[in-house]
């Protein structure tokens, strides 16, 4: 049986979230085209066959998912009910795609390849437990796909407008992964222009929110240049963690 077979089979039954996302990004986000190229491509490696993909938001990173051929299905949670018509509207009619309105503990143990969390984890209160949920749903040989806001230090009022929870240092994400019972493969820094920026726009000018014109800039003019960069140097820090995370040390 395929995943989404075990999951649709498994499911009934299961209450439906009274949540609604209150954050702003999401829309603003998805200006972010070659971010979350770039994004895919840093992940492809670890990218199996089944993938679930935690808070999914409006679709936009599942349609990217969706776009390497070697995905069979996708299994894309997103609790709120705001954001979740959004999602189902984007992947309808896309027979490898399943959106499903729930959280992380609320999906049965699947055979999952991997997890993936696109800036998930901050906005979870116990970051611990979502990470052995996402070890429960994958296979013996899964993998966890994680990417994160970084650095404490530039923690300011564009986190707290946008409900993060924390933001992650190399140290705390290992911890974290392991105590979880995952062996981290990879967890580096990334996007160290966005320190400044980030800092700036939330320690300094004290924003509440980043517009799509932004985030369009962003994306533009400073993503390309620093994916190029960063696939051949890994800063020593960056605005936000990718790890890479495997159930077995094989």
């Amino acid at each position: 049986m395929t995943m989404l077979g075990q999951l649709r089979g498994g499911f009934r039954g299961v209450p439906t979230p009274n949540f609604a996302y209150s954050g702003s990004e999401l829309d603003a986000l998805s200006e972010g085209r070659n971010y979350y190229r770039s994004l895919v491509e840093s992940f492809r490696p670890w990218i199996g066959k089944q993938v679930v993909e935690v808070g999914a938001g409006i679709g936009t990173f599942a349609q990217h998912l969706l776009s390497i051929e070697t995905v069979e299905s996708l299994v894309a949670l997103e609790p709120g009910k705001n954001t979740f018509p959004l999602l189902r509207q984007r992947l309808e009619g896309n027979s490898r795609a399943e959106p499903i309105r729930a959280y992380l503990h609320q999906i049965p143990a699947l055979d999952a390849d991997s997890v993936v969390a696109v800036n998930v984890m901050e906005h979870v209160e116990n970051d611990l437990d979502f990470l052995q949920h996402a070890h429960r749903v994958t296979h013996a040989d899964g993998k966890l796909l994680l990417y994160v806001p970084a650095l404490p230090a530039i923690y300011g009022s564009l986190d707290v407008a946008l409900e993060h929870h924390r933001r992650y240092t190399r140290k705390t994400l290992r911890k974290v992964m392991e105590e979880a019972g995952w062996f981290v493969e990879k967890i580096s820094y990334v996007n160290l222009p966005g320190v400044l920026a980030w800092y700036v726009a939330g320690r300094i000018l004290r924003k509440t929110s980043i517009s799509g014109a932004e985030v369009g800039i962003y994306d533009r003019f400073v993503i390309p240049l620093t994916s190029r960069l960063e696939k051949i140097w890994s800063p020593p820090i960056g605005q936000s963690l990718i790890a890479i995370g495997s159930k077995s040390l094989r």
